[in-house]
């Protein structure tokens, strides 16, 4: 079986200024990939180019064998969870709920799930605009679960919620992926981090990938040079 993900040389601008540099790798079934970078480093453009929002200037993106500049098809089984709220914030979390599995032909039974799974029944009738950011990020994968996806794409999932939601999230990832789910993530620290098999490093336009290890050594290692170009360290 063939990778779920296959990015080959894939070159994103703003204006005429390169953001993504080339860049190439595979995501195989079953494997989290945490895409981590500072701000500005281009996390967010690389997810959305993988999930179609973004036209990318060039390369090539395969999702589950299909060429995503030549048809949508990969997008029935892809879940997508953006940093900026792409929620509906005047309508409510059941309606939100309940119209974005119309769109994604989703059973009434899955969307009772969701709310089950997310602990979500006590705020159904709140609108979307009035929640905090932990139960936004547990509705927001809630409905990207909704149609069951192979592959969830997902840009600062836990960056800055409550511990219960983050709890909540970091189980609904795992058993995602021992389920044999497949998924791409955007990270900007390398705590909590523990469902994510390899890192692709993301500075200067291009990545250098690690394993979860290898990765929080270089960061403590970047710490440490930082910390003594500007003199907080003492012998």
């Amino acid at each position: 079986m063939g990778p779920v993900i296959k990015v080959d040389n894939l070159v994103q601008k703003i204006g005429r200024k390169p953001l993504l540099q080339g860049i190439t790798f595979e995501v195989m079934a079953g494997e989290c990939l945490g895409i981590f970078g500072t701000r500005g480093a281009g996390k967010t453009s690389l997810i959305h180019s993988l999930a179609g929002v973004d036209r990318f200037s060039s390369g090539r993106i395969e999702i589950h064998g299909h060429n995503i500049k030549k048809t949508e098809k990969f997008k029935r089984e892809t879940g997508l969870v953006t940093q900026k709220n792409s929620l509906f914030q005047d309508m409510t979390v059941v309606e939100n709920l309940d119209f974005i599995a119309a769109l994604k032909k989703a059973s009434k039974a899955n969307v009772l799930e969701m709310i089950e799974r997310f602990n979500l029944k006590e705020f159904l009738s709140k609108p979307v605009a009035v929640l905090d950011i932990g139960v936004l990020q547990r509705l927001s994968l809630a409905c990207a679960l909704l149609n069951r996806p192979k592959l969830l794409l997902v840009d600062e999932l836990i960056k800055d919620i409550d511990l219960y939601s983050r709890n909540l999230i970091l189980k609904e990832m795992e058993q995602f992926l021992a389920t044999g789910g497949t998924c791409v993530s955007a990270i900007s620290t390398l705590t909590n981090c523990d469902y994510i098999n390899k890192v692709a490093w993301l500075e200067g336009g291009t990545i250098t990938l690690y394993d979860l290890p290898e990765a929080q050594a270089e960061w403590e290692r970047q710490e440490e040079y930082y910390a003594e170009q500007s003199g907080r360290c003492h012998a």
